[in-house]
């Protein structure tokens, strides 16, 4: 099967491979496998599977920050070393 070359499809797959730190073709191909599990045969169907990941992705990003903010060293804890 061919790829699909159009424009928006391919910025949003383009935006979710930078959102993931992945390559666009994995990117794509997530999209791709999450299109065919949910059924979505055309392009407009596709694009709005493309969002959804690509909205879910963000949101993840944000709780990525809340993670770094739990690992960073509490202020009893700034001085703590395990070796002289």
């Amino acid at each position: 099967m061919a790829a699909i070359q159009d424009h928006n499809y391919l910025r949003l797959c383009a935006e979710l491979a930078s959102c993931l730190s992945i390559s666009q073709s994995a990117a794509r191909r997530r999209v791709e496998h999450e299109a065919a599990r949910s059924g979505a045969k055309d392009l407009p169907a596709r694009l709005q599977v493309a969002s959804n990941l690509l909205d879910q992705a963000k949101n993840e990003a944000t709780s990525g920050e809340a993670l770094d903010q739990l690992l960073e060293a509490q202020p009893i804890d700034q001085h703590f070393m395990l070796e002289d």
